[in-house]
C-alpha cells in the first residue's frame, strides 16, 4: 500500500468516484466519502459505481467510507458534490476537516446570495485553504484514462501548486492559475450557454447556429466575468472556452440534454428525470442572470434561457428572439 498520505473524496456521483479512481490509479491511497452507509456498502461491494460509471473497476487502493469518517488524518480534501449540496455540507466538513488544501471541485452560483464556488468555501473554510478545480472534463472520460486537461485555482500559486501535486496522473494535466474569479465563473457560467446549445441542437439548427451559440455565449460570459475582476486570459482558456466547447458540443453534457430535451417539448423536470442526474445549468441561470442585471451587463443568451426554463417563452421563439435583435459591432 502506498505510503503517500490519503485524500479524500466527498461525494460518490460521477464526479467524484471519477476523480478518486483518478488519484487511485498509481497506488495513493484515496478514500471515496458517499453520504449514507448503504451507498458505501454497495460500493464497496460491487468494487465499481454501478449507478453512474458502471463497467469501471476501482483500483485496489480506492477505498470507500460514509459521510466525514477519517477525513481529519487526509493530506487534502476533494468536494465533488453538486453546488447546493457542497453548500449544506461545507459546515461538516470545517468541523471534521484536514490541515491540507480543500478543492472545490463543483460549479455554479448560489441561487439566494449569487456567491462563487470560491466565496462559498472561502465563507466555510477560509480562503488560505481553498482551491477550485475546473475544466474540460467528462467524469466517464476521467474514470477511463482518457487525456483531461483541467485548471487548478487559488488565490496563492504555492496553495494551488500543492492541490495540483494530489492529482499525479500523467493523463490528467492541470495548469494552475491564481484568477480563481474566472475559474469559478467560467465553469457556472458555460452550463448556461450549453443548455442554449442543446436547445438549438434539438431545433436542428445546424453547426452555424452552434458555432454563434458558442461564441456569443464566451462573449457573454467574459464580459460578465472580467466586470466581476477576471481576466479575459482565463475565460479563453481551459476553464472558460475550453469547459464551454465541451460542455455545449459533447454528448455527455447534462446542461445540452436538457436543452435538447425542452426543444422536444419536454418540460423541465421531465427532462430532469429522462437524465438523473443534477443539471447545474438550471440552477445557475436564473443566479446569473441577477448578477448580470446588479452589474448592468447585457445577457440576452442567458436572458432567453431563462425564460425558456421558467415557461415564460418556447425554445423556437428563443431562437427567434436572438435572431431578431438589433444588429451591433461584434466587439461592442
Amino acid at each position: 500500500m502506498s505510503r503517500i498520505p490519503a485524500v479524500s473524496v466527498i461525494g460518490a456521483g460521477s464526479w467524484g468516484t471519477a476523480l478518486a479512481m483518478m488519484m487511485a490509479r498509481k497506488g495513493r491511497m484515496v478514500y471515496l466519502h458517499a453520504r449514507h452507509e448503504m451507498q458505501a456498502n454497495q460500493l464497496e461491494e460491487a468494487r465499481e459505481n454501478r449507478t453512474y460509471l458502471p463497467g469501471i473497476r476501482f483500483p485496489d487502493s480506492l477505498g470507500i467510507r460514509a459521510g466525514m469518517q477519517g477525513l481529519e488524518a487526509s493530506s487534502g480534501v476533494v468536494v465533488a458534490l453538486p453546488f447546493q449540496a457542497a453548500d449544506e455540507l461545507l459546515p461538516e466538513v470545517a468541523v471534521a476537516g484536514s490541515n491540507g488544501p480543500v478543492i472545490a471541485a463543483c460549479k455554479g452560483l448560489h441561487p439566494q446570495t449569487l456567491e462563487r464556488v470560491d466565496e462559498l468555501f472561502s465563507r466555510h473554510l477560509g480562503r488560505e485553504r481553498m482551491a477550485l478545480l475546473s475544466g474540460p472534463s467528462f467524469a466517464r472520460e476521467v474514470a477511463e484514462g482518457m487525456p483531461t486537461a483541467t485548471t487548478m485555482a487559488a488565490y496563492d500559486e504555492a496553495l494551488a501548486v500543492e492541490a495540483a501535486s494530489l492529482f499525479d496522473d500523467t493523463g490528467f494535466r492541470i495548469y494552475t492559475s491564481t484568477d480563481v474569479v474566472g475559474v469559478a465563473l467560467g465553469g457556472a457560467l458555460k452550463n448556461v450557454i450549453a443548455i442554449a446549445a442543446g436547445i438549438a441542437d434539438g431545433l436542428r439548427l445546424g453547426h452555424n447556429a452552434s458555432a454563434a451559440l458558442i461564441t456569443r455565449g464566451l462573449a457573454e460570459t467574459s464580459r460578465l466575468a472580467e466586470t466581476c475582476g477576471a481576466t479575459r486570459e482565463t475565460l479563453n482558456g481551459l476553464s472558460g472556452l475550453g469547459d464551454l466547447v465541451l460542455t455545449c458540443t459533447g454528448d455527455l453534457s447534462r446542461n445540452r440534454r436538457m436543452g435538447q430535451g425542452l426543444a422536444r417539448g419536454l418540460d423541465v423536470d421531465a427532462v430532469k428525470v429522462e437524465i438523473g442526474q443534477t443539471v447545474e445549468g438550471l440552477r445557475t441561470a436564473a443566479a446569473a442572470r441577477e448578477l448580470a442585471h446588479r452589474h448592468g451587463i447585457e445577457v440576452p443568451i442567458i436572458d432567453v434561457v431563462c425564460a425558456v426554463i421558467d415557461g415564460d417563452m418556447t425554445p423556437a421563439g428563443a431562437v427567434q428572439y436572438l435572431l431578431s435583435r438589433p444588429e451591433k459591432a461584434e466587439q461592442g
